[in-house]
């Protein structure tokens, strides 16, 4: 029957095998009542980015950017035409079509915001200069 190490002759195998102490320290993490203030001040930041977006999207400039761009969609569409002439299969041609449309509705989504900010710019403008006076 074989000896059990103890003591030095434990700790010394141990070390020649690389094996890890049972008695290694482990980290603890301290549980505090302020976690649940944490978790509802998420939540009311939570709510308030969620409410600050519906107002976004109830904006007059969002809507009018909506229908910008859909009015443009249906341009773009209506301009391919979908004849049942022309080249190619259908499926590709619906593709090119709904791929052009979006392309116009983004591009006249951006003209729009442009002359947005250049109003917004020259209104700035106005105000710094008359303030200047």
């Amino acid at each position: 029957m074989a000896k059990r190490a103890t003591g030095k002759t434990a700790s010394a195998s141990k070390a020649k095998t690389g094996a890890k102490s049972g008695s290694g320290s482990r980290a603890l993490v301290e549980r505090r009542g302020s976690d649940r203030r944490r978790g509802e001040e998420r939540r009311s930041n939570d709510s308030n980015m969620g409410e600050a977006f519906i107002k976004l999207l109830q904006s007059p400039l969002v809507a009018e950017l909506v229908a910008i761009a859909a009015t443009a969609a249906l341009a773009s569409l209506a301009e391919q035409g979908f004849s049942s002439g022309g080249g190619g299969s259908r499926g590709k041609r619906a593709g090119k079509a709904v791929k052009e449309a979006g392309k116009a509705a983004a591009s006249a989504i951006g003209r729009r915001l442009g002359t947005e900010f250049d109003e917004i710019k020259k209104a700035a403008k106005a105000s710094k200069d008359s303030a200047k006076a």
